[in-house]
């Protein structure tokens, strides 16, 4: 007699994110005499002490009554393209007919990586990175790790960069403002890295989900309004720069100036897109009321908060033995490198995190989640008050563990 014997898929087996994983796994269980500190996840809406601007809701709430709640087809309709190209104008003319309106980024990335890249192919990434082989390792495409160097503000190493690059390599993903370093490419280092792109004909995949999220005198620029030849497929959305992760409402922009993405503009518009009917139509409906009311003086506040947060916090944790944060330019996050010769007890930045949880109930992600061990991940939109005393939890861990004969 047959027995049933359903097994998970291939794809299913293959698939994962890290950081998810690592929060659904863990059973260390924090310290219950401590308040819980979470800086684990870039969702700045998780304390409340960023709110997105009113006239967000204000839009959404007005969509509402315009909105038919039908299908918009692949690409999204064409008035909230519109809005989007119109928001896109600075790096350069970009129409409504080169956006296609996703659920979040990470899906656009996802189909910009399925367009260009077959099974037993590549794609360069950097290293660290956030999990782009979430979309890749239940498919069968291979990722090629490129170093980035925390002694020179996170930049591409250019030389091993390009040493990676073979007949099956298919596109160059970069991300800046990046996650998890918070670093951000200067013009000069964008144009090395696009030369390096133009002498292999790659395109380029700019996850700019941090588009603007800058510090100080620190600018950005996406890398379509830079390149001139190399093809650009800029990933972006709502989610970091507007303060809302929960709309779920993502793009990619088409820069193409020598028709070069012509089959992958194709295939992205009338087959990979017909896979999510981009996002709620009421969204759609507000995108463009969303993308032109929040006022500039409050992405500057943001901002100017952010860069606050993350002085301060290097400013504290760098009087601690054995810790040597990295200031970031942009983005919400800092690496904290931990210097683990000074903490004979703790074998990894792993370890370091695990114990820290236990004792001081201080969550945050390691390195390891970003393919980079020796450091943790640190998120600077938790309130004032809360990260003096998670710095205050830091100094009280490292005194413990710290080998004082050094």
């Amino acid at each position: 007699m047959k027995k049933w014997n359903i097994k998970l898929s291939e794809f299913g087996e293959n698939t994962e994110n890290h950081l998810r994983l690592l929060i659904e796994n863990e059973k260390i269980k924090g310290n219950e005499e401590k308040t819980k500190i979470t800086m684990r996840l870039g969702d700045p809406s998780v304390f409340g002490n960023f709110p997105p601007h009113p006239s967000i809701k204000s839009a959404i709430t007005e969509a509402i009554q315009r909105d038919k709640f039908t299908y918009a087809g692949n690409v999204g309709y064409i008035f909230a393209r519109e809005a989007v190209a119109e928001y896109a104008s600075h790096m350069g003319e970009i129409k409504a007919d080169d956006v296609i309106l996703t659920n979040c980024c990470s899906m656009s990335l996802e189909m910009c990586i399925l367009a260009l890249a077959n099974r037993g192919e590549n794609i360069l990434v950097p290293k660290p990175c956030y999990h782009y082989e979430t979309f890749t390792n239940g498919i069968g495409i291979e990722i090629q790790y490129y170093n980035l160097d925390p002694e020179n503000d996170w930049q591409i190493d250019l030389v091993h960069l390009e040493s990676l690059i073979n007949e099956k390599t298919k596109a160059i993903v970069v991300n800046s403002p990046g996650n998890p370093c918070g670093n951000v490419f200067s013009l000069q280092h964008m144009f090395e890295i696009i030369d390096i792109a133009e002498r292999h004909c790659l395109p380029i995949i700019s996850d700019e989900i941090y588009e603007f999220v800058t510090f100080g005198d620190v600018k950005h620029y996406s890398f379509a309004s830079v390149s001139k030849n190399v093809p650009i497929l800029v990933c972006s959305g709502l989610t970091k720069r507007f303060l809302t992760p929960a709309i779920r409402c993502g793009w990619i922009i088409i820069s193409d100036r020598g028709n070069k993405l012509q089959e992958i503009r194709k295939g992205l518009i009338q087959k990979i897109g017909g896979r999510g009917f981009g996002p709620n139509s009421t969204i759609q409906h507000a995108l463009s009321n969303i993308l032109k009311n929040v006022p500039q003086t409050f992405f500057n506040n943001v901002n100017a908060r952010v860069d606050n947060n993350a002085r301060l916090l290097f400013d504290h944790l760098n009087k601690i033995k054995g810790l040597r944060p990295i200031m970031p330019k942009g983005s919400i996050f800092m690496l904290l490198k931990i210097e683990l010769e000074k903490f004979p007890k703790i074998s990894s930045s792993m370890e370091f995190m695990q114990l820290l949880i236990k004792e001081q109930n201080v969550y945050t992600f390691p390195s390891e989640c970003f393919h980079f061990p020796g450091y943790l991940r640190l998120v600077l939109t938790i309130p004032t008050d809360v990260l003096l005393e998670t710095c205050t939890r830091f100094e009280e861990f490292c005194n413990k563990y710290l080998n004082n004969e050094q």
